[in-house]
């Protein structure tokens, strides 16, 4: 492991993905922890180094520190793709962050017919500051993707992809105080709320999301297409390591 990353520890869900979790844990020597913590908010800047995302955007605010989101991402293929409306809420303690959320149900944005729709049960970040230029980040999420998936897919959700994802997390965080400079670097809603365009929201306007109320999908029959098996290998792809865009 390079000495961005230099502890890198997955801790993979189950063999039964449902409601089990998926946790890592890293190690970041040369990235402050307000810098990790605003490359999770800044919504522009993940359109550029998360290479899983279709489409991601902030729906409304419901108070300084809490709003809803959409994000709807790629899925190892031949699997049908998801997507997710989330309530999420943040922190900042002292020199530690935490931001988590869960699904919920947005009158405005029920279920896709081409995407399917998720479960976020508890999902989150907490970052711990160990010095002016390094942090800890765990990650954790408790998510049911609907439906029965193959055990493919599980395997590569603990072994493969959640680790790489946190790589190519690292490597956005070392790009992005150049980004921001040229992308209105004084504008951060997640700091400063009063800059927040987002239109205002009740919460008596939401609901939870649960799973049970949503279309069961049964993918375990499915097998993994050459095409991303040879992305776990290194062959590139989607998930590949390419940063080229973080410009």
């Amino acid at each position: 492991m390079e000495k961005s990353a230099a502890s890198t520890e997955p801790q993979g869900p189950r063999p039964v993905l449902g409601r089990d979790s998926v946790q890592c844990r890293m190690e970041c020597h040369d990235v402050p922890a307000e810098t990790l913590y605003d490359v999770l908010h800044d919504i522009e800047y993940r359109k550029k180094w998360d290479s899983n995302v279709i489409e991601t955007f902030d729906i409304a605010r419901l108070t300084v520190n809490a709003d809803v989101g959409y994000y709807s991402w790629r899925c190892p293929k031949p699997l049908k793709n998801r997507d997710v409306i989330t309530l999420r809420s943040w922190l900042p303690m002292g020199t530690d962050y935490i931001i988590m959320n869960y699904s919920v149900k947005h009158p405005k944005y029920p279920p896709r017919k081409d995407l399917v729709r998720a479960v976020s049960i508890q999902t989150g970040y907490l970052i711990q500051s160990t010095g002016p230029k390094s942090c800890i980040i765990t990650y954790l999420a408790q998510v049911d993707p609907k439906g029965s998936l193959p055990k493919w897919v599980v395997n590569k959700s603990s072994q493969f992809l959640a680790p790489k994802a946190m790589k190519k997390m690292y490597k956005a965080c070392v790009k992005y105080p150049e980004w921001k400079q040229k992308h209105q670097p004084h504008f951060k809603p997640w700091l400063h709320p009063e800059q927040s365009p987002l239109p205002c929201l009740a919460l008596s306007e939401l609901s939870v999301q649960h799973a049970d109320s949503l279309e069961n999908i049964d993918e375990s029959a499915v097998a993994e297409s050459r095409e991303e098996r040879m992305s776990s290998a290194g062959g590139g792809g989607e998930g590949s390591d390419d940063d080229t865009s973080l410009t």
